[in-house]
């Protein structure tokens, strides 16, 4: 792909470019790399001043730029074509997109998947070696079901979506369009529900719905409950990384990202683009508001307010942390200081 070809690909994304010292070169790009790893037909990335050493370095043809007309100079110094634009990232993913396109098989039925004949599929699906599919099933167009995954009865998926294999997906969930569910991911289990009885634990049964509405995401090996009554529901647009727990009864609004090995217990709400950083957790019911972060091995008890970043366990506001563990850092120091002290108190008493 010529250099000019990406350009106009991405010509939306970008607030300038260059073809380098020369006006008339447009090299020819064969894929996006590593700064590090690549060659003379690679295009590559710079996200910020931080990396702006490696232009010197790198032996791209082509780079991804911030808005900052020095690293452009630099660039253009060295013959290397390229691209700047306000969202660099999204300028880099875009590129990505242009030279790599994900595995999907084409439509067609294995033929030893167990389908029940009450299922009802769509139009262009893939079914998978071995996928179970049980009664009642509704299936839309364009679905994309990998091997060994097994779908309980009377559950519904929406239009385009691609459940990865391995995955299980419990009765009583409603799977939304355009929907990613990576391998291994567990959705509409049974919620942890029980009640202490003499004997040791009655089992509380999980009556309610799974409902993950339209382009929700989720990680490898991650799980989403069913409650007792209601519906855990997981808002559009949410991403949820590998290895996450969401508890029976959680809501998600739009836009929230959980990040691996998050948790949510029962009852959790999240407000509008919540993030969760990796290990944080949540305790029952907590409502978290629009656009809080939680930072990584956060553990939250209480409701955090919308637009609040809180850190530590129990967490804190961020910035209270900060000095928190400045403290902490000196606690040693702090000590010697106390006994000091003490030792001075006693002889001004004696």
């Amino acid at each position: 792909m010529k250099f000019s070809e990406i350009v106009e690909n991405l010509d939306n994304l970008i607030s300038s470019h260059s073809l380098g010292a020369n006006p008339d070169l447009n090299p020819d790009v064969t894929g996006i790399e590593d700064i590090e790893k690549a060659n003379n037909s690679h295009i590559s990335y710079i996200e910020g001043l931080k990396f702006a050493p490696f232009i010197a370095k790198t032996s791209a043809c082509a780079l991804i730029l911030p808005s900052d007309e020095n690293l452009q100079t630099e660039a253009s110094a060295r013959g290397i074509a390229w691209v700047s634009g306000k969202e660099t990232r999204l300028l880099f993913a875009k590129a990505i997109a242009l030279f790599y396109k994900p595995y999907q098989p084409k439509p067609g039925i294995h033929n030893s998947a167990v389908i029940d004949p009450t299922a009802k599929i769509g139009r262009d699906v893939y079914i998978g070696a071995h996928v179970i599919i049980e009664a009642g099933v509704e299936i839309g167009d364009g679905v994309c079901v990998y091997p060994n995954v097994v779908i309980y009865p009377e559950v519904k998926i929406g239009l385009n979506t691609i459940i990865h294999g391995n995955c299980t997906i419990h009765e009583r969930t409603i799977i939304g369009n355009n929907c990613v569910l990576f391998s291994g991911a567990v959705i509409g289990a049974e919620g942890f529900g029980y009640v202490p009885v003499p004997e040791g634990w009655y089992k509380m049964e999980q009556s309610g719905l799974t409902v993950l509405e339209d382009n929700v995401v989720v990680g490898c090996n991650s799980t989403i409950d069913r409650p007792a009554v209601g519906e855990t529901r997981i808002g559009r647009h949410t991403i949820i990384d590998n290895l996450v727990q969401i508890g029976h009864g959680c809501r998600t609004d739009f836009g929230c990202a959980l990040a691996g090995q998050s948790g949510m217990a029962g009852g959790v709400k999240l407000g509008k683009r919540v993030i969760l950083a990796g290990q944080s957790g949540i305790a029952n019911q907590a409502l978290i508001g629009d656009g809080a972060v939680l930072s990584a091995k956060s553990g939250v008890h209480s409701d955090i307010p919308p637009g609040e970043i809180y850190s530590g366990y129990p967490a804190v506001p961020h910035k209270t942390y900060l000095k928190s563990s400045s403290i902490y850092a000196r606690l040693p120091e702090i000590y010697q200081t106390i006994k000091e002290l003490k030792k001075k108190i006693n002889q001004i008493e004696k």
